[in-house]
């Protein structure tokens, strides 16, 4: 592994500072659990490490005010695992970050990484997306704000320019009687990439049984984190039977890119989506009642 410089900035204008000067030589990190094994498996080699773990504007919050949920990029998996807030009102977000790694692991890797890695089967972003997230970016030319899913253009590609950091993701209020549900489906149970994950979040009429609003998320199922548009006009509006989730989950399983990989066969993975759409439907349906 070769040597490299770690610098520990205690802002972000210093931060953000240093990693201009020193342009294509550096690379932030956070966790690190990314980064180093990128390093030592030669895929990348900087020069400089610039540390995000001092800086005194924090990153690390958790704030859950009005229905709007705020979460630090610099916040760990386990931090949102052991969160009370996170565990009563999205237990979507639950699912995806108690299956990711081991806890050492999770005590150590930052949700911000995980988006900013930008892998398609990063386990965070899919509920994320599916959630209506917005990500909160800082660089040299000022703050700016996107959608969650229009952050990723393909894999381990982002809109993030070189010196901008990852703030924040905000979740916005959700409405009534909503529920979510994610499914990291994988060969075994162990740590392991999904073969696929699927997210749902479904929101209810007062009838508690007309869908008014339908989010499904997708991973390792195209380029990028996508969601299955098409699935969700199926369910909107519709009184959710069996016989609407089944049309949503075979929609869904049509609107992906599955590909063969050494995980799994494209026609494994469209069959699974086609099941785990339903299932996660119906999961979400319960804990929005």
């Amino acid at each position: 592994m070769n040597k490299f410089d770690y610098l520990t900035p205690s802002s972000l204008d210093e931060a953000i500072s240093l990693c201009a000067s020193y342009g294509e030589r550096a690379r932030y990190i956070a966790g690190g659990t990314d980064v180093m094994v990128e390093i030592k498996e030669g895929k990348i080699s900087p020069q400089c490490l610039i540390s995000l773990r001092h800086l005194r504007e924090g990153l690390d919050h958790i704030v859950y005010e009005k229905g709007e949920l705020k979460i630090g990029a610099l916040v760990t998996h386990r931090m949102l695992e052991l969160s009370p807030v996170i565990r009563k009102e999205f237990p979507i977000l639950i699912d995806a970050v108690e299956n990711i790694g081991s806890v050492q692991i999770r005590n150590v890797a930052t949700i911000g990484g995980n988006i900013v890695n930008a892998v398609p089967s990063a386990d965070g972003a899919i509920p994320l997306i599916t959630l209506g997230a917005h990500v909160r970016i800082r660089g040299p030319k000022g703050e700016r704000a996107m959608a969650l899913e229009d952050f990723f253009t393909g894999p381990r590609q982002t809109l993030l320019e070189r010196e901008e950091i990852l703030l924040e993701l905000v979740i916005p209020k959700l409405p009534p009687r909503t529920g979510g549900a994610y499914w990291k489906h994988t060969r075994r149970a162990a740590m392991e990439l999904p073969i696929l994950g699927v997210a749902v979040q479904i929101s209810l009429g007062t009838d508690m049984q007309t869908c008014t609003e339908a989010r499904i998320g997708l991973g390792v199922l195209a380029p990028t984190p996508m969601r299955a548009k098409k699935a969700e006009a199926i369910l909107k509006g519709k009184k959710v039977d069996d016989e609407v989730l089944e049309k949503a989950g075979k929609a869904a399983a049509n609107e992906c890119k599955a590909r063969d990989s050494i995980r799994g066969k494209a026609w494994y993975r469209k069959d699974m989506v086609e099941v785990l759409v339903q299932r996660m439907a119906r999961v979400a349906m319960e804990r929005a009642r």
